[in-house]
């Protein structure tokens, strides 16, 4: 912690076993978690507050002002849980009026060059890969991976379990546990391979799927799908997440794939 080449405000909070290098600036009102590592040329501006045993890499910039004509100085924070690393030079902005904070969960890693803007809510165990960009006021979910160069749209939401594969423009929606791909961004499964990594049973996976292909396959709209999936599925924790999910959707759900050959 005793790093004369680093920066670190009297006002900041760090708590022990913190590893600050060389060429660092830690500003005031910032607050570091146990054993954190703090890699060199990292900008940790005020409102951080950053959790216990994270991994910040070098050029990283944490809680900078956000990139929005509409933020007039409040007194915002970025939030980032334990045990997440935030890769090189990857950018993560505080929060305006709206949200007040902008979250990254626990567990999460952040590649190199990925971009956080303000009012965004990060859940757990997520991986954005290289370069994935959010825009503004995104939501997203527990255990999403982002592909490198995917670029969210702002007030989109991803639901938990989807992966979006890399390039993608993600314009509308994407539900939990579904694989979103090609452009226009669509439908192309249920994350599969995901889901049995994290310890879901064929059973649910089929149940998953079911959900799924009256929604996408069997040529009904949004309202009459969401019926006939309530009137004919079983009542469980993951349809009723679903259903909830499409209800709930601000900016509309990405469509189905359909091919043109």
């Amino acid at each position: 912690m005793n790093q004369p080449l680093a920066y670190i405000h009297p006002g900041a909070k760090i708590s022990k076993n913190v590893v600050v290098e060389p060429f660092t600036t830690i500003h005031n009102n910032v607050t570091i978690g146990d054993g954190t590592w703090i890699g060199s040329n990292v900008t940790i501006m005020e409102g951080a507050r950053i959790g216990k045993n994270c991994n910040i890499f070098p050029g990283a910039v944490i809680s900078a002002s956000p990139q929005d004509l509409k933020y007039d100085g409040e007194d915002t924070t970025v939030v980032i849980g334990d045990n997440t690393t935030i890769r090189e030079c990857a950018t993560i902005h505080k929060g305006t009026s709206d949200r007040m904070k902008t979250v990254i969960g626990k567990n999460c890693l952040i590649m190199a060059y990925c971009h956080v803007a303000h009012d965004c809510l990060v859940g757990d165990n997520c991986i954005f890969s290289n370069n994935s960009t959010l825009a503004g006021h995104v939501t997203i979910g527990d255990n999403v991976i982002l592909a490198g160069l995917v670029a969210v749209h702002q007030f989109v939401s991803v639901g938990q379990h989807a992966f979006v594969t890399g390039g993608s423009l993600v314009r509308k929606d994407v539900p939990p546990y579904v694989k979103a791909a090609r452009e226009p961004l669509s439908y192309v499964g249920i994350n599969s391979v995901g889901l049995r990594r994290r310890g879901f049973v064929s059973e649910k996976i089929r149940e998953i799927q079911n959900i799924y292909r009256i929604l996408y396959q069997k040529n009904y709209n949004n309202t009459q799908a969401v019926q006939i999936i309530e009137a004919e599925m079983e009542a469980t924790p993951e349809r009723d997440e679903i259903l909830q999910f499409i209800r709930d959707s601000q900016r509309g759900i990405m469509k189905g794939y359909f091919s043109n050959n």
